[in-house]
C-alpha cells in the first residue's frame, strides 16, 4: 500500500501489485501464473463485466482466499492481466532491423494484442504499467526512438505519439466489433441494411456519397487495414521529419497557426 500526500495535508491510499514483493505460492495453493491464465481465459471468453474473484475461484476450483493471497483485490488483479498482454507485444532490436521497422512492428504487434484481448483496451491508462512486459517495452520503445536521434523530452513524446495512434485507431475498431457481434451482424449485413440510409443522409454532402460509393466495392475488414497502415506511414514520416527540423525544443514548432481556443470555436 503506498501513501501520497496531496493539498490540504489529506492523505489517500493506493495499492498496486507492483508495489510489493511476489508472494510464493503455498504448497497447495495456486500460483500467480495460474491464476493470471485463468483469468485471462475468463476475460477473453466473456469479457470484462464476467470477471469477479468468486467465478475466477470456481473456475480454478479453489475459494477466492487463494486468489487474495497474491493480489488485494480486483484492480490489482487486472494489472497482472494488463501485464500479460504487453507481454505478446514483440519489440525488435532497432540496432538489427532500424528504428523505422522496430517502431512499425510494435505498432503492429500492439495491435494485434488488443484485438486478441480486446478486453484490455478499457484497462489502458486506468492502472501503473510497472509490470515486466510493459517496462520492458516501454524501454526498448525509449531505445528505438533514441536511435533514432530524439533526445530528452522528444524521446517520451515521440513514444507517446506511436502509443497513442495505435490506442486511438484501433479502440473504436474494437467497439465496432463488439456492437456488430452483438447484434449479430456482419460488416457486410450492416453496409447492406444500411445503404438506403447512408444514401438520404448523404443526399446534400456529395463529397460524403462520393466517399460512400467507393467504399461500398471494398472489403471492411481490408479498408481498415489499410487505414490503420496509411496512418502509421504519416507518424513514422512526421517523426522522422521532425529528426531533420534544427530545434527539437517543445513549443519550437506548432500544429498549426490556430490557438487552442479558436481550434474549438465555430465560425460563421
Amino acid at each position: 500500500m503506498c501513501e501520497w500526500i496531496y493539498a490540504y495535508g489529506v492523505k489517500q491510499h493506493f495499492s498496486s501489485v507492483w508495489t510489493r514483493e511476489n508472494r510464493p505460492a503455498k504448497s497447495t495453493a495456486l500460483s500467480r501464473d495460474q491464476i493470471v491464465r485463468a483469468a485471462m481465459e475468463l476475460l477473453d471468453a466473456e469479457g470484462l463485466d464476467a470477471l469477479s474473484m468468486r467465478r475466477l475461484g470456481a473456475r480454478l476450483g479453489s475459494g477466492a482466499t487463494s486468489i487474495y493471497w497474491h493480489v488485494a483485490n480486483k484492480d490489482e488483479l487486472l494489472e497482472l492481466v494488463m501485464d500479460e498482454v504487453f507481454g505478446k507485444v514483440a519489440l525488435p532490436d532497432p540496432s538489427v532491423v532500424g528504428w523505422r521497422d522496430a517502431a512499425s512492428m510494435f505498432a503492429y504487434g500492439l495491435r494485434t494484442a488488443l484485438f486478441e484481448h480486446p478486453w484490455s483496451v478499457a484497462l489502458v491508462g486506468t492502472r501503473p504499467s510497472l509490470g515486466p512486459n510493459a517496462m520492458e517495452i516501454s524501454a526498448r520503445l525509449l531505445r528505438t526512438f533514441s536511435l533514432a536521434g530524439f533526445e530528452g523530452m522528444a524521446l517520451d513524446y515521440a513514444s507517446s505519439t506511436l502509443m497513442s495512434y495505435v490506442l486511438g485507431v484501433t479502440t473504436p475498431e474494437i467497439a465496432w466489433r463488439a456492437a456488430m457481434a452483438g447484434a449479430e451482424l456482419s460488416d457486410e449485413g450492416l453496409m447492406a441494411g444500411m445503404k438506403s440510409a447512408v444514401d438520404r443522409a448523404a443526399v446534400d454532402h456529395p463529397e460524403l456519397a462520393a466517399r460512400y460509393a467507393e467504399y461500398a466495392g471494398m472489403d471492411p475488414g481490408t479498408s481498415r487495414e489499410l487505414n490503420f497502415d496509411f496512418g502509421l506511414t504519416c507518424i513514422l514520416d512526421g517523426l522522422q521529419e521532425r529528426l531533420r527540423q534544427a530545434s527539437m525544443e517543445p513549443g519550437a514548432t506548432r500544429p498549426g497557426t490556430a490557438t487552442p481556443h479558436e481550434a474549438g470555436s465555430s465560425k460563421a
